[in-house]
């Protein structure tokens, strides 16, 4: 395991995760580091893994998406062929944001955003209840997103 970065790299990582198009004078200048110095620790924890891309972050409701649900899902877990098609269909479902694998009661949670209760519709029935094992869905819809953040704590590597 690759040790966690020192504070310098945790002030780069929270910039970056606030604004990832800051080009290296401004991140070098926000750090108080020489812009080569500064674009080494980038590309150390790029390598290192600790930045794993860059990405836009675009508005669903502004794109036609204007539905979002959680899903939580339990499927037969005694059969792996069950369990590989599942994660295939969860791989080949655009619509499906996220899909974690849970403990508990269910096991997956799944992040669906949709055009609308008809399109959604359409996934659950036409997609998800017809995958072989899936034993039980429930849904809840977002009514609204009071936080929805990309940003991870970084308050444990500046110790």
């Amino acid at each position: 395991m690759t040790d966690l970065p020192d504070r310098t790299d945790a002030r780069i990582l929270a910039l970056l995760q606030r604004d990832g198009r800051l080009t290296n004078a401004e991140l070098s200048q926000q750090v108080a580091l020489s812009p080569s110095p500064c674009l080494r620790r980038v590309r150390h924890l790029e390598e290192s893994g600790f930045i794993r891309g860059y990405v836009a972050l675009l508005d669903p409701g502004r794109l036609g998406l204007g539905l979002q649900a959680y899903v939580t899902v339990s499927v037969d877990k005694r059969r792996d062929t069950v369990i590989n098609a599942f994660y295939a269909a969860m791989q080949a479902s655009p619509e499906v944001l996220s899909c974690f694998a849970l403990t508990g009661e269910m096991d997956y949670l799944l992040h669906v955003v949709s055009e609308d209760l008809e399109h959604y519709s359409r996934f659950l029935m036409g997609r998800l209840l017809k995958l072989d094992g899936v034993a039980n869905v429930k849904s809840s819809f977002v009514l609204q997103s009071l936080k929805n953040t990309t940003e991870l704590p970084l308050a444990q590597i500046a110790r």
